[in-house]
């Protein structure tokens, strides 16, 4: 669906005071290098906002290449607690059951790479996935100062009021992914009656300990691979929590090393899958597709540091509704450790701790065609434990 967006209007709105009448650029006499100049940055200027126009998510269609009649697929903007923010909402029939996929970061985006991987759902599901402020196309939706714990999860329950009534639903299924994880949890704690369950994978525990668990890794890692620069370096910037500026170029240090080694471990199924696919897709502009690198980078420093102090193992110890975690066997950036801790302690109506013996961090992708059976299989459950 192709939406006007704010991008647009500026762009527009710069062309326009580019060329009104009496505007000053009009009035200076140009050279030949001026007027190529300005003839680049009109065309930049043009494509940039052409690109926010045609911004889409692709329609479902059938073996034909024909819409299906009752599917949905949208990508709209909506208010939420007074800002503005992007979600798709792709299905085969609006009439099914409701997934509100929760992504990593803070500050990341999976929104195309969930319409692939989780494509299979589309027939049985209706995938909502919300770009939180702080990334891609909701980058600007909230001040960063006013990005907390607190704050995602209000626009969390407001997005999940929005779609119960778009999308006609009593309850819906929430679905995280690693901080996505952490964040359905806290959501559903604090307004369980919204909710069938909560599905995650890739479960962050505690903040602040799984960053020291990466850091002692990787370094010992490198002094058993005698690497003296990464040594070397790890040593010199200490040992996690950082605050202020850095944070971002600290934690890369290891959190890169943890995916390299997680995409080379024979154990784990690597789809091949890169963030390029994620940038380059229709459903970003190029303003957006910026945003989608800042968002990595500057929200997650600001934000970051503020959950050093946020554990589940304090604050996500009882739920009221089921809650089923995937949990990649190999996964080295969300410690196994510390998952088997907090589902000892976690009560819930109902719990499963599920092992994907050939994934890491991202079980979804690793194992696609197992995910999406787990998955319809905890929809049965969770069918039965409401008749019940």
């Amino acid at each position: 669906m192709v939406m006007y967006t704010e991008s647009s209007y500026r762009g527009i709105n710069l062309l326009y005071e580019i060329f009104k009448k009496g505007s000053l650029i009009m009035k200076i006499k140009l050279g030949k290098k001026s007027y190529i100049a300005l003839g680049i940055l009109l065309v930049m200027v043009l494509g940039t906002a052409w690109s926010s126009y045609t911004a889409s998510t692709p329609e479902i269609k059938d073996s034909e290449g024909n819409k299906l009649e009752n599917s949905i697929a949208k990508l709209i903007e909506v208010e939420l607690n007074g800002s503005n923010h992007w979600i798709t909402i792709r299905g085969e029939d609006e009439s099914n059951p409701v997934i509100l996929f929760l992504a990593g970061g803070p500050g990341g985006t999976q929104l195309v790479e969930t319409r692939q991987y989780l494509q299979p759902l589309e027939k049985y599901f209706t995938i909502v996935n919300w770009d939180q402020p702080g990334s891609g196309k909701s980058y600007r939706a909230v001040n960063k100062a006013e990005l907390t714990r607190e704050r995602y999860i209000d626009d969390c329950i407001a997005l999940t009021k929005y779609l119960k009534d778009y999308l006609n639903k009593d309850k819906i299924y929430l679905m995280g992914q690693s901080w996505g994880t952490a964040l359905a949890v806290w959501t559903a704690i604090e307004n369980p009656s919204d909710y069938h369950a909560v599905i995650n994978s890739g479960q962050m525990v505690d903040f602040v300990e799984t960053e020291k668990i990466c850091y002692e890794y990787v370094l010992e890692k490198a002094k058993k691979d005698s690497d003296t620069k990464l040594e070397k370096k790890l040593i010199e910037q200490g040992v996690p929590p950082y605050y202020g500026k850095g944070v971002t170029k600290k934690s890369a240090t290891y959190l890169m090393k943890l995916s390299e080694q997680m995409s080379s471990n024979p154990q784990i199924h690597n789809s091949g899958y890169t963030t390029l696919e994620d940038i380059m897709s229709e459903e970003y502009s190029v303003i957006d597709k910026v945003n989608y690198i800042r968002g990595i980078v500057t929200t997650f420093e600001n934000v970051y540091p503020k959950l050093y102090d946020k554990s589940l193992l304090k604050t996500g110890l009882d739920l009221s509704v089921p809650i089923f975690i995937i949990h990649g066997k190999h996964d080295i950036n969300a410690p196994v450790s510390l998952v088997n801790t907090y589902y000892d302690s976690l009560r819930a109506p109902h719990k499963e701790l599920i092992w994907f013996e050939h994934s890491g961090h991202t079980p979804w992708r690793n194992e696609n065609q197992l995910f999406i059976e787990t998955i319809m299989g905890i929809h049965k459950k969770v069918n039965e434990l409401e008749k019940n």
